[in-house]
C-alpha cells in the first residue's frame, strides 16, 4: 500500500514514536506574532530555558497593528503592550523580527511564503488557526496553542497524533468571476463546518492544478473552516516557479537537490484515504456567506434557504440563530442587500492577485457615500508591488482607503473594527 502526502510528511519528521498513533515530530519552521507568544516567552524565562533553534523561528507584528499609521505609541493600550513585548522577546531570544516599521512586515501567512521561508516537505506551526495556508506548498502546516508555542521554542518538536486523511478532488471548468474563495466556500457548504474534524485534507484534481499559488493558499487557508487540522496540495512546477530566488529558498546546487526531493511529495497512486470527495465546479457561481458560519453559503443568484432544507436539527437551529442575528429571512436574495462596510484583506485574500482582481472590478466606479471601504494589503511587499502597478490609485479614486499591512478587520483586534 502506498502513502498519502500527509503520511510521507508525518513519517519523515518522527523523532520518537511512542506507539503507532502518537509521535514526537520535528518542526522545521515556527512562525510567531504578538498575540499568542508573550506567555510562552515568559514561561521560558521562569524555567530558565532558551529558544532551541532561533534561526528556525521568525516573528512579525500583524494581528493588532494599526493600519492607518505605524506609531506603536499611539496604538490601543493592549496592542501597544503586545508589540513592545514581542520586540523585547525577539531581541532577548535572538529571533528575526519583521516589526511594525520593517518594509516587509505583514500578515504571518503572507510573509512566510513570499520570503521563501515556507517550503515543500516542511512541518510548519504557528499560534494561529490559519497556519494551514502554508499547506498549499506541500508542507504540513497547522495552528497551535500558546503552551505548544512554548514547547516548540524549547525543543523544536511537538507531540502529534496521526490523523485521518481526506482527498477532495475538484474538477470542471472555472467560470468567469469565480475565484478560489468561491471554490472553497462551495466545498465548505457541501461538507459543513464540522465535515473536516479529525482530518488532514489533500486537495487535488484538474481545477487545483490550474490554480495559481495565491489561489491555492486561499483553498488551504480555509480548510480550517471545515474543522480540518490542515490542508495540503502537492507541489508542482507552479510551486517551484513561485519559490525560485526567494530570499530563504535553496540556492544553486541546493535548489536542484530540493526539486528532486520535492518531486516525491505527492500521494502514491495506491495510497489509502479514509474519505474521498469529488466536486465538479462547472456550474459554480460566485458564493456569499449569509450567516454567522462559513457553511451558511448561497450562490449570488440564489435565495437564502428555508430552515427545513438543512439536514439535521443542529444545522436548523444554527440557521435560525444566524437569521435572527443578521436580520434576514429565508427567500431573500443577498444581491439586493444594502451594505455599509467593505474590507479587502486578511490572510485569505490580501495578496497581489487578490488586489488586482478587486481593482479590476472597481476601476472607474465609486463607493457609495453610505459605505466605508478599506483595502489592507497582506504585507509591505504586496503593498509596494500594488503601488508600482497603480492599484492603490484605482482604489483611492474609487473611494477606498489604502491602508498599511495587517490583519485588520478580519479578527478586529485593532482600531479598524
Amino acid at each position: 500500500m502506498g502513502k498519502t502526502l500527509y503520511h510521507k510528511l508525518y513519517d519523515s519528521h518522527i523523532v520518537y514514536e511512542q506507539n503507532n498513533i502518537t509521535s514526537i515530530l520535528y518542526i522545521d519552521l515556527h512562525l510567531i506574532h504578538e498575540v499568542t507568544s508573550p506567555q510562552a516567552f515568559n514561561s521560558l524565562r521562569l524555567k530558565n530555558r532558551k529558544v532551541r533553534q532561533p534561526h528556525k523561528t521568525f516573528a512579525t507584528m500583524d494581528h493588532n497593528v494599526p493600519t492607518h499609521n505605524r506609531d506603536i505609541k499611539n496604538s490601543e493600550h493592549m496592542a501597544k503592550i503586545q508589540m513592545e513585548e514581542l520586540s523585547k522577546n525577539c531581541k532577548d531570544f535572538n529571533i528575526k523580527l519583521y516589526d511594525i516599521n520593517h518594509p516587509h512586515q505583514g500578515i504571518v501567512h503572507v510573509l512566510g511564503p513570499e520570503k521563501g521561508m515556507t517550503l515543500p516537505g516542511m512541518i510548519i506551526v504557528c499560534g494561529d488557526s490559519h497556519t494551514s495556508t502554508h499547506g498549499a506548498f506541500g508542507a504540513l502546516a497547522f495552528g497551535i496553542g500558546t503552551s505548544e508555542v512554548e514547547h516548540v521554542f524549547a525543543t523544536q518538536t511537538l507531540q502529534q497524533n496521526r490523523l485521518k486523511t481526506m482527498n477532495i478532488e475538484v474538477t470542471g471548468n472555472i467560470n468567469s468571476m469565480v475565484f478560489a474563495k468561491d471554490i472553497i466556500l462551495s466545498i465548505i457548504r457541501k461538507l459543513s463546518c464540522s465535515g473536516g474534524i479529525g482530518y488532514v485534507i489533500e486537495f487535488s484534481g484538474s481545477v487545483i492544478s490550474k490554480l495559481s499559488m495565491e489561489s491555492r493558499m486561499t483553498i488551504c487557508n480555509m480548510s480550517i473552516e471545515m474543522g480540518a487540522k490542515s490542508g495540503l496540495i502537492a507541489p508542482d512546477i507552479k510551486t517551484y516557479d513561485y519559490l525560485k530566488n526567494k530570499p530563504y529558498s535553496p540556492k544553486n546546487k541546493y535548489w536542484n537537490n530540493a526539486i528532486n526531493y520535492w518531486n516525491t511529495l505527492k500521494s502514491d497512486y495506491n495510497a489509502f484515504f479514509d474519505k474521498k470527495v469529488s466536486i465538479n465546479i462547472s456550474d459554480l457561481a460566485p458564493q456569499i456567506t449569509w450567516g454567522t458560519k462559513p457553511d451558511q453559503v448561497v450562490s449570488i443568484d440564489e435565495p437564502i434557504p428555508n430552515i427545513d432544507s438543512y439536514r439535521n436539527v443542529s444545522q436548523q437551529e444554527s440557521a435560525k440563530k444566524s437569521l435572527l442575528y443578521m436580520g434576514l429571512k429565508p427567500g431573500e436574495y443577498l444581491n439586493n442587500l444594502a451594505i455599509d462596510k467593505v474590507f479587502i484583506g486578511s490572510c485569505t485574500n490580501s495578496r497581489i492577485e487578490d488586489l488586482r482582481a478587486a481593482a479590476n472590478i472597481v476601476k472607474n466606479k465609486h463607493v457609495s457615500k453610505n459605505v466605508h471601504a478599506i483595502v489592507v494589503p497582506g504585507s509591505g511587499m504586496v503593498k509596494l508591488q500594488a503601488e508600482e502597478e497603480g492599484l492603490d490609485k484605482i482604489f483611492i479614486d474609487a473611494g477606498f482607503e489604502w491602508r498599511l499591512p495587517g490583519c485588520s478587520m478580519c479578527l478586529g483586534m485593532n482600531s479598524d473594527r
